[in-house]
Formats: structure tokens, sequence, C-alpha cells
């Protein structure tokens, strides 16, 4: 009787444990699926100024001393890239941060935004080759967007006003502001969660 009783709970013992393996198995599964519907667009919050709302206005000054306006001259659109030397995501972009400057340059001012010591910036912008970015440190520019985690961008339209902004971490989340900006959407997640009727002007023209 007592050996039945062990053997009865130790059959239970394994069912529960392959159940728990199946679980997680499941759920890594159901990650997987979520990752290869679509791409996933820069992640938005709620913080700051809202898309469609027109950016603040604020007159800054660059490392090198250089007078910068926000939003820009009008015409021309902004992409404010909040980062950090301390940031490892933040290093790994840089690359496409300068492929997309050269890319995009006819429409697009890139520009390298911080706060914290000057020295520390100047040796980070020396050694990964940023001289060619207006590069500002401003703590009242990352209060005015509430910025609480990087990397962080911010896009301002020709009309000074913020046409997508969110968390970055690829590639593929840093185009997803110009896509956002092209549908005319918050976001590449808003564009993909509405009604397939719904008509948005298509296309790949960076004449703004």
């Amino acid at each position: 009787m007592e050996t039945a009783l062990l053997i009865s709970n130790g059959l239970l013992w394994c069912a529960l444990l392959a159940l728990v393996a199946m679980v997680i198995a499941l759920a890594r599964q159901v990650g997987v699926l979520f990752e290869r519907v679509a791409p996933m667009g820069a992640l938005v919050t709620d913080s700051g100024p809202r898309v469609g709302e027109p950016a603040p206005a604020m007159a800054l000054r660059t490392m090198d001393q250089a007078q910068l306006q926000l939003p820009g001259a009008p015409g021309a659109s902004t992409l404010l890239f909040f980062l950090s030397p301390t940031c490892p995501v933040c290093k790994k972009l840089l690359p496409v941060l300068k492929s997309m400057r050269k890319d995009e340059s006819g429409w697009l001012r890139m520009v390298l935004a911080s706060d914290g010591d000057q020295v520390e910036h100047q040796a980070f912008q020396r050694e990964y080759g940023l001289a060619d970015f207006p590069y500002v440190l401003s703590a009242q520019l990352g209060m005015a967007y509430r910025v609480a985690r990087l990397p962080y961008a911010v896009l301002i339209d020709a009309r000074g006003v913020v046409s997508a902004k969110g968390l970055i971490n690829s590639r593929e989340q840093l185009e997803s502001l110009l896509t956002a900006q092209e549908l005319g959407v918050a976001s590449v997640q808003e564009f993909l969660s509405q009604p397939p009727d719904h008509d948005h002007p298509h296309g790949h023209s960076h004449s703004h």
C-alpha cells in the first residue's frame, strides 16, 4: 500500500514537472510568434509632448558653442537622439545614425542630446567620431521630453510638430520613426493596429 502511494506521488510529480516544462515552452513560442508577426516599431511612451503637438521652443548651445534652435528652420525636420556615453545600446546605434545622417541629409537634421559632465561627453564625441553632429548637453531638454530611459528619439517635422517618438533599441526601431512620419501616425504599431481599409498616405518621398 505504501509503495503504491509512493509510486502514485512520484507519477504526479513527474506529470506536474512535465506540465511546467510545457507551459514554459509554450510561453517562449508565443514570444517568438509575437516577434515574427510584424516589425516592432519604436516603443512609444505617453510622457512629454504628445505626437501631433508643437515641439517646445528652446534656444540651446552645442558643446562647440554653436546656437541651436528647436524646432528648426521651417521646411526641415529634426531628429533628437538622446544618448549617454555609458549606454551600450546607444554605442551600437552610432553607425546607424551616421549612415542615416548621410542618407537623409536633404531633409533631416540629426541632433545628439544628453546631460552630465562635458569633459566625459567630449571624450565620447572624439572616440566615436561624432564631431559632425550637433551635440547638446541640456537637462532642460531631457526634462521637456520626459526622457527616462535611453536611447530615446523624437522626430520633429518641418512644421515644428512632434511627429513620432519612442525608445530605440535597433536600426528597425529608429527607421520606424521616419516611417511613422510618412504614414502620418504616431508609431508603426498604431498603423498596424488600424483597420486595413484605413486610407494612409503611402510613399517614401522625403519632401518635408
